[in-house]
C-alpha cells in the first residue's frame, strides 16, 4: 500500500522510501510522525511527547505534529499500513481503520501522589 501524496511539506520531516518504508519520519531520527500523532491524539500533552523523546526537541515535535495535522490522510493511511503489517505478523484480522486506537498511560502521565493527610498545626 503505498501513502497519499503530502499535500504540506515541513522543513522538520522526510519522506523517504529507503526509509521506514517511505512513512514520514522527523529528521535526524527514525520516529515516525505517526507515532507522535497516535499519541496526541489519543490525549498525550506536547510536554509528555517531550519527554519520551528528548532527542528531537520541540522544534521537531510541534513540526511533526503540525505535519500530521497538515496532512491527516498521509497519517491515517501510515496508521492503517502499520495496523496491517501488526495484523499480518499476530496472524490476527486488521482492526478497522479509523482513529487511532488507545494509547496505555505513560508513567509520567500519572497524576502527582497526593500528600500524605495529617494534622497540621
Amino acid at each position: 500500500m503505498t501513502l497519499p501524496i503530502v499535500l504540506v511539506p515541513h522543513p522538520h520531516v522526510r519522506v523517504d522510501p529507503k526509509v521506514l518504508q517511505g512513512s514520514p519520519y522527523v529528521v535526524g531520527s527514525k520516529v515516525p510522525v505517526r507515532r507522535l500523532y497516535a499519541f496526541y491524539v489519543n490525549g498525550a500533552r506536547v510536554e509528555t511527547l517531550l519527554r519520551r523523546y528528548p532527542q528531537l526537541g520541540p522544534a521537531k515535535v510541534f513540526d511533526a505534529l503540525a505535519f500530521a495535522l497538515d496532512n491527516l490522510e498521509v497519517m491515517e493511511a501510515d496508521l492503517a499500513r502499520e495496523r496491517a503489517a501488526l495484523a499480518r505478523v499476530s496472524g490476527e484480522t486488521p482492526p478497522p481503520s479509523g482513529p487511532p486506537s488507545k494509547q496505555i498511560a505513560l508513567p509520567f502521565d500519572a497524576a502527582p501522589p497526593a500528600p500524605p493527610k495529617g494534622r497540621r498545626r
